[in-house]
């Protein structure tokens, strides 16, 4: 699976994406049929509580997949958004299974 990312208004960070690729890669070891992520890290002055947004969108056969969330740091948001990813994916894999 490939893996593409976006630094918007803040520096490129290697640690954040590996530990994100290496989330990814577990996703797509479990979900096989996952083609490729677009992932966007940005920062919110307005937020001061938050403002750390991590965005991934999953390309797969049909629709889709997207969440996003906003944290308290970059490392949270990842991990917030990944299970919401897993949550959705779990859901399309049923659907996969019923035809």
């Amino acid at each position: 699976m490939t893996v593409n990312f976006q630094y918007v208004d803040i520096d490129v960070s290697d640690t954040l994406s590996d530990l994100t690729t290496e989330k990814l890669e577990k996703l797509a070891n479990k979900f096989e049929f996952l083609i490729s992520a677009q992932v966007y890290f940005k920062h919110n002055d307005n937020d001061h509580d938050a403002g750390k947004i991590c965005n991934i969108e999953l390309s797969l056969p049909g629709p889709r997949i997207f969440a996003t969330s906003n944290e308290k740091n970059y490392e949270m948001a990842m991990n917030e958004t990944i299970n919401d990813l897993t949550r959705q994916l779990k859901k399309r894999k049923e659907v996969y299974k019923t035809h």
